[in-house]
């Protein structure tokens, strides 16, 4: 194209200015799709399964490496699970205990049934940390605490394990399944029934928890609806109850408040699902679930302009969530230099995925469940309807200190009298619980010792200085290792390093 003769200098500057764009545009792109086609190699494999697992192996990483983008997320999501591999405790099959028979015990009979409890949530946080440690699929499980994070409950108020355990089974059935479903039958969980009060919720007196938090945490997020919405909406949930012997999920006729309601400007006759409709219908919803998931692939602070290509996908796949993680994980965006070792790994991440790249197989895992708890993130009791915050809120002055004490009881086989982890929290002092962990967690703690040849064996196709670091951190060290540190003492130095807390 050509600038006609005469035309205004401006003009002609315009029409360079716009070639250029184009020019760099046209870079870009080719550059883009030069990137998806060529193998994504050794570094970019590691970044890949280390997002969205937990701690990937050398032997993993390897086989990843040779893959292109687009090949190594399609083996990814093909390969995701509905079902946990392991079997799960013995007691989620156990007879129903319902609530009112703990109430009408003896005091004796109660804290009895307490530790009962207590011994169980116990069983079944190992039991999930077993199953992060060997799925074929970290994906899934990766997906599933974003899930338990996003619709958070506590075993603290729900008490009962079983259900705890059944809303765990119904997040994982569909973690990369469809969010409308998963949202539906979420609403109706008796865990979350439990959590959010809705179990007793009636025409008479709605109670509005699940409502704003359905809106507010679940769907839209803060400033996308009103105080009216909230009340209209309250109504519609009212008799989604449980049955008291079984502990399923049961609809109260004489409970549901049958009259019109206007929720978001729709108005109808509206039951639960009916609002759940409405607020799936809303372009905030999808967008909200994209900004999410980019801060838990990508960085802390999403590309408002990407999130919404994202939202697009996801309301076009009528919310099914492999499309929308098949863009992030393929996207430009997950893949920059600048994105990676921008996210801090939480207490879950940090534990787990150290004795999964580092090949350490405790018999026991309960220590490993204490070390979470301590450190911030007791699977299972999020601190709130809201989840764990993540991000920075991971580092404090306790729950640092507590990260490389851990690390160095794994990786030296410090003193057990140094040992002086605490729960999450600033004030030690008010953290009681956290010398009873520290017992606990030392006495299972025998078989978590590191074992230097075991790791050097998986590693021989290329041992070496340099295939350790890569393997360990997402990015340089920060602080210069000396030079003739053999195997073990290498990783040792890695591990303590502050670029190790990173993903």
């Amino acid at each position: 194209m050509t600038v006609e003769r005469g035309a205004p200098i401006f003009l002609a500057r315009e029409h360079d200015l716009h070639t250029m764009r184009v020019l760099a545009a046209a870079a870009l792109f080719i550059a883009s799709i030069a990137a998806h086609g060529a193998p994504i190699g050794y570094d970019g494999a590691r970044h890949l399964l280390n997002r969205v697992g937990f701690g990937a192996t050398d032997a993993e990483v390897r086989d990843y490496a040779s893959l292109e983008r687009t090949q190594a997320v399609e083996r990814l999501l093909g390969g995701a699970r509905r079902e946990a591999l392991l079997r799960p405790p013995a007691f989620v099959d156990a007879p129903f205990e319902p609530y009112y028979r703990i109430r009408q015990m003896s005091p004796e009979e109660r804290m009895a049934a307490q530790r009962r409890l207590v011994e169980q949530g116990l069983e079944l946080r190992a039991w999930w940390l077993r199953e992060m440690l060997v799925t074929p699929s970290p994906l899934t499980e990766r997906m599933t605490l974003f899930w338990h994070n996003h619709f958070a409950t506590s075993q603290q108020k729900v008490r009962l394990g079983q259900l705890m355990y059944r809303q765990n089974a119904l997040l994982r059935r569909e973690a990369l399944g469809n969010f409308g479903t998963m949202l539906h039958a979420i609403a109706k969980d008796p865990a979350m029934l439990v959590y959010l009060d809705n179990a007793g919720s009636r025409k008479q007196a709605p109670n509005e928890n699940f409502a704003r938090e359905v809106m507010e945490l679940f769907t839209l997020g803060e400033g996308h609806y009103g105080e009216s919405d909230v009340k209209e909406a309250a109504r519609a949930f009212t008799g989604w109850s449980l049955d008291r012997g079984t502990g399923e999920f049961t609809y109260r006729r004489v409970w549901h408040d049958y009259g019109e309601k206007t929720v978001l400007g729709k108005s109808g006759r509206f039951d639960g699902d009916d609002v759940l409709d409405v607020l799936l219908a809303r372009p905030e919803a999808a967008r909200f679930i994209a900004g999410k998931l980019w801060r838990e692939f990508v960085s802390p602070n999403p590309d408002p302009r990407e999130v919404a290509r994202w939202a697009t996908i996801f309301r076009e796949a009528h919310y099914e969530v492999k499309p929308l993680l098949r863009a992030i994980l393929t996207s430009d965006a997950f893949w920059s230099a600048e994105n990676r070792g921008a996210l801090i790994k939480s207490p879950v991440e940090l534990v787990v995925g150290t004795l999964r790249t580092c090949g350490i197989s405790p018999f026991d895992l309960r220590p490993a469940v204490f070390a979470t708890a301590a450190l911030g993130q007791n699977p299972f009791s999020p601190p709130n309807v809201k989840g764990w915050p993540g991000g920075d809120a991971w580092i404090t002055s306790s729950t640092l200190l507590g990260r490389k004490q851990w690390l160095e009881r794994v990786f030296r086989g410090s003193d057990p009298a140094t040992m002086a982890m605490t729960e999450h929290g600033d004030d030690a002092k008010a953290a009681a619980p956290g010398e009873r962990y520290r017992r606990m967690l030392e006495r299972g703690m025998s078989d978590y010792a590191f074992d230097v040849e075991r790791f050097d064996r998986a590693i021989a196709s290329a041992p070496g200085p340099a295939r350790i670091d890569r393997l360990l951190l997402a990015t340089d060290a920060v602080n210069a290792l000396p030079d003739g540190l053999d195997s073990a003492e290498r990783v040792r130095a890695l591990v303590a390093d502050p670029a190790y807390q990173l993903r």
